[in-house]
């Protein structure tokens, strides 16, 4: 009996390594496939440089026509999206630095090539945690295929050119992807739970705080 109870522990234990063993050779086995595929380079660049000017630009286009055209429920929109990404942001910064992990190309520099070199660290992806943040709230409030579509191919996109510019894993940018879509519907929960409390008041003129 007591060889059982210690061979249990140790054997979860072995099994447990294994797994965490695999898991942690498909993340940088996946990310070199990846990162030496050429053809997209230029559109990684691209779509990685105009993440965070395209997720802000819808809700302050929002906000702005809403104003101009003293539209009550777009404003709220464009406020929940916003408040949304804020939200990502603060959380994709604490994993950061509670999680500490190293980028890729700096733990396999002679594996992985970086077409960006960055000081923040690797866990999570904080640009795929964005773009999947502004997809999900904009689809959340919108929820129509010709916007669900375009949102998370752009959302997705931004994901790939991570790893094909060599500064994220894929356990980065699937976190990144969980953790943008989970504070956007979290917020989004928040955000009705608000204006139901409110009555729906309106936010031009501030009523809803009078």
């Amino acid at each position: 009996m007591y060889k059982v109870k210690t061979i249990i522990p140790v054997y979860l234990i072995f099994s447990l390594f294994s797994v965490n063993v695999i898991a942690q050779n498909a993340d940088i086995d996946i990310l070199k496939d990846i990162n030496q595929i050429d053809a997209t380079r230029g559109f990684s660049r691209f779509i990685s440089n105009t993440t965070t000017a395209a997720g802000f630009a819808v809700p302050v286009t929002m906000g702005v026509i809403a104003l101009i055209e003293n539209d009550d429920d777009l404003l709220k929109s464009g406020v929940y999206i916003g408040t949304s990404l804020v939200v990502d942001a603060a959380l994709t910064y604490s994993l950061k630095s509670i999680v500490n992990r190293p980028r890729p190309y700096i733990t396999y520099p002679n594996d992985i090539v970086a077409y960006e070199t960055l000081s923040s660290k690797s866990f999570p992806s904080g640009h795929t945690s964005f773009a999947f943040a502004a997809a999900t709230s904009l689809t959340l409030q919108y929820p129509k295929w010709y916007v669900i579509v375009p949102s998370y191919v752009w959302a997705c996109s931004v994901g790939y050119s991570r790893m094909n510019l060599g500064v994220h894993y894929p356990s980065d940018v699937l976190a990144g992807a969980v953790l943008g879509a989970g504070s956007a519907y979290i917020t989004w929960k928040v955000n009705q739970w608000f204006w139901k409390k409110h009555e729906n008041k309106r936010l031009i003129g501030l009523e809803v705080f009078k």
